[in-house]
């Protein structure tokens, strides 16, 4: 696409150049033309900017926005939606998480609870959400989109607002910590079973039980150690030395970090909260999300000593 259909204030999506991201588009805004005319200087969110670390290793910036210049090649601007569309089997679709776009295949009709499964090439994995996380998967080619939009059936051309279920009501499954020696940087999953006044939740616990060990603990927690439950993300390759992962163990998540990558898609974790360290496969660890201004960001690659 020409230079010249490009100026600042323009709001953009930028396609990732890094091999383990390909069909993968971040929404950014054009703040600046390059020295360089095929170049531009483009604006993401800081959710961007934290998976950029993680997956390309590059910016190493702290929290805020990730500025950089981009070829004009790999802009296009933000397409727009259809209206009311229902998504069906075999559809082409671009998933929304992690700050950016990333291309799948819809695997699974609606499930009951109005999610599609959708399953990534790249990754050889499987991933659900809510139709207001997809859009039909299209190609700027030349100036159009390929396949063409229908008239009638677009919605505004700006890019769409993607937000997270937020609301803690009654049977949201969630994830509680405690400030309890022995238990910082732990989620464990649990259900909502009332919403109580003054910020405070009655929560039931999905595998953590009473003493006597008859039934799942149910307790009252302080809005503050509760948060929703974290979206799925997808991990193309192995982790990388001190990526920052939640670890799977003793009933619940664990904040640490990439010690050692070792062999056979092992790693040794080091858990700054309890000052421990232990050998774990690949299966047993995910990204580390933290759930900011009611949005989950990636964490920061860097070990913060």
């Amino acid at each position: 696409m020409a230079d010249a259909h490009f100026e600042v204030g323009d709001e953009v999506e930028v396609t990732s150049p890094i091999h383990n991201m390909r069909g993968t588009t971040f929404p950014a805004k054009i703040v600046a033309k390059s020295r360089t005319k095929s170049k531009f200087k483009v604006e993401y969110n800081r959710a961007k900017a934290r998976i950029d670390r993680k997956i390309g290793g590059g910016h190493k910036g702290g929290n805020a926005a990730l500025r950089e210049e981009v070829d004009a090649a790999l802009l296009r601007p933000s397409p727009p939606r259809e209206s009311d569309y229902r998504f069906k089997l075999g559809d082409v679709v671009d998933a929304f998480f992690c700050g950016g776009w990333w291309e799948g295949v819809v695997v699974t009709d609606v499930l009951v609870d109005n999610t599609f499964g959708v399953y990534f090439r790249f990754a050889k994995e499987k991933f659900e959400f809510e139709p207001e996380e997809l859009r039909l998967h299209r190609e700027w080619v030349n100036g159009s989109w390929i396949p063409p939009l229908q008239q009638g059936d677009v919605l505004d051309a700006e890019e769409p607002k993607i937000r997270m279920k937020e609301e803690l009501i009654e049977g949201t499954a969630v994830e509680v910590c405690t400030d309890e020696d022995g238990f910082q940087g732990a989620w464990f999953a649990a259900n909502i079973v009332e919403v109580m006044e003054k910020d405070k939740f009655l929560i039931r616990y999905k595998a953590i039980k009473t003493d006597d060990n008859r039934e799942l603990l149910t307790e009252e927690v302080d809005a503050k150690h509760v948060r929703p439950r974290p979206p799925k993300v997808v991990v193309a390759g192995s982790f990388s030395l001190t990526e920052e992962v939640d670890a799977f163990y003793n009933d619940g998540w664990w904040e640490g970090v990439i010690r050692k990558v070792l062999h056979g898609r092992r790693y040794k974790v080091y858990f700054k909260g309890t000052d421990d360290e232990l050998l774990l496969q690949h299966s047993d660890l995910r990204p580390r999300q933290d759930w900011i201004d009611r949005t989950w960001v990636m964490a920061s690659q860097a070990l913060k000593h």
